[in-house]
């Protein structure tokens, strides 16, 4: 079994308390993870300051090289981790294992970040506009067009308390080490392999490993990374986007709204978008972000309903080692009762119809399911149904709006007309 160091400023640091990481499964435990907590954090971020000296000793145009060769490393190499090594492909067993997602989308969510890496001196001449990247070392300079400019650092370090669900969402804490700012980590729970496994690439590659701090633990933990760096990035529900709205210091990714407009015309055409509609749901399980909670038209939304439905409700719950799967399980073996139960509070004293492949013939809500309970008729649309799709002991569940808020409710659609065709993973943007 693995055991998991907190990582204080590059330095590994064995907790007394330990939280285990579990297959989603078998309950078998994979690692052991060090426990930080608040006061750890807070103790610590009194050298931040220190993770940012490091870097700008070292040109911005050498820490993009170091990125390639990390990129390489991470993908590649075995690399430490704990008390031993991971290579490649135990890491891809082990995010499966603990997360639920199927293993093919492991290794994709590998290959994704190590683009960003390879490609970051193009994604960061992308994102300022051609500037000189000497200019943010010094913190002025002369843009091409002859005009002086400075920025200075906000902060000396970025505070990231990250998610569960999708390893795809640290492409957005990769381009931090370049711009000379240092990295403080809390990771999920059910996660920690790519922080670990990237900052492990990051250090082979030639990064100061006192540019980035790791803090496993509990919520306090990363109440305490927020509060204690200038500048940080946090996952959560819509009652973290809430609590933390208005604060400058925190920039709040909540859960996914992403939608498929098609305008009047193209709707027509609409068959043309079909394989578009149906990879925005499905790709990577739904469990991103960006995937699509809602496709929109003006018309010819039952046939796009019935065509979608068609296409994914043939979609069966595969092992996570089938090349195949295209659903993640669920980790939390409760949630799938809970979101039935979910479904029999939101259908009683409606009239129900049973979705045998995802439609519902009088209604706009598709389901991205085998079979489930959906009310029927204009109730329907009153209640705005969330349409989801959940996996677990090969059993997809439908959850729909309940009378009360559920205490995760993965989105809450807004109709720009009666009959939107809504398709929305439960899963995506419950970070955890």
């Amino acid at each position: 079994m693995i055991r998991i160091p907190v990582l204080r400023w590059g330095e590994p640091y064995q907790s007394m308390e330990v939280d285990p990481v579990v297959h989603f499964d078998s309950g078998e435990i994979l690692a052991e993870v060090s426990r930080a907590n608040g006061g750890l954090v807070e103790r610590d971020m009194r050298q931040a300051r220190r993770a940012r000296d490091v870097l700008r000793e070292i040109p911005i145009a050498d820490l993009l090289m170091m990125m390639k060769k990390a990129g390489e490393l991470y993908v590649k190499a075995d690399l430490p981790l704990g008390d031993g090594t991971q290579s490649p492909d135990q890491f891809v067993r082990m995010q499966s294992a603990t997360t639920g997602l199927p293993e093919h989308m492991c290794r994709f969510n590998m290959e994704k970040n190590q683009f960003v890496l390879q490609n970051m001196d193009k994604i960061l001449d992308s994102l300022t506009r051609g500037l000189n990247l000497d200019i943010l070392s010094r913190g002025h300079g002369m843009e091409h067009r002859g005009v002086p400019v400075s920025y200075q650092a906000q902060s000396p370090v970025l505070g990231m308390v990250l998610p569960s669900n999708s390893p795809g969402v640290h492409t957005l804490w990769l381009p931090i080490i370049p711009l000379q700012i240092g990295l403080v980590l809390k990771p999920g729970p059910q996660e920690p392999w790519t922080p670990f496994r990237m900052t492990q690439a990051f250090i082979q590659a030639g990064v100061p490993k006192q540019a980035i701090s790791i803090y496993p633990g509990l919520g306090d933990v990363g109440a305490a990374v927020l509060a204690a760096c200038p500048r940080s990035l946090v996952f959560g529900s819509s009652a973290t986007v809430e609590q933390y709205k208005g604060n400058p210091r925190v920039q709040v990714h909540g859960p996914g709204f992403s939608k498929v407009l098609i305008g009047d015309d193209k709707v027509d055409q609409w068959e043309k978008y079909l394989d578009l509609m149906v990879d925005s749901v499905l790709v990577n399980s739904g469990r991103g972000c960006i995937n699509c909670s809602g496709i929109w038209a003006s018309r010819h939304t039952r046939e796009i309903a019935q065509a979608m439905a068609e296409r994914m409700g043939p979609v069966q719950p595969l092992p996570p080692e089938d090349p195949k799967a295209a659903l993640a399980a669920f980790t939390i073996k409760k949630q799938a009762q809970d979101v039935s139960a979910m479904i029999d509070a939101a259908a009683d004293g409606h009239p129900l119809r049973v979705a045998r492949r995802g439609h519902r013939e009088e209604g706009v809500h598709v389901s991205l399911l085998h079979s489930g309970q959906v009310p029927a008729g204009e109730d329907a649309r009153q209640n705005r149904a969330d349409a989801g799709r959940q996996r677990h002991h090969g059993r997809q569940e439908v959850p729909a709006r309940s009378a009360g808020r559920p205490a995760h409710r993965p989105f809450e659609p807004r109709c720009a007309q009666d009959d939107p065709v809504e398709l929305a993973p439960a899963a995506r943007g419950q970070h955890r």
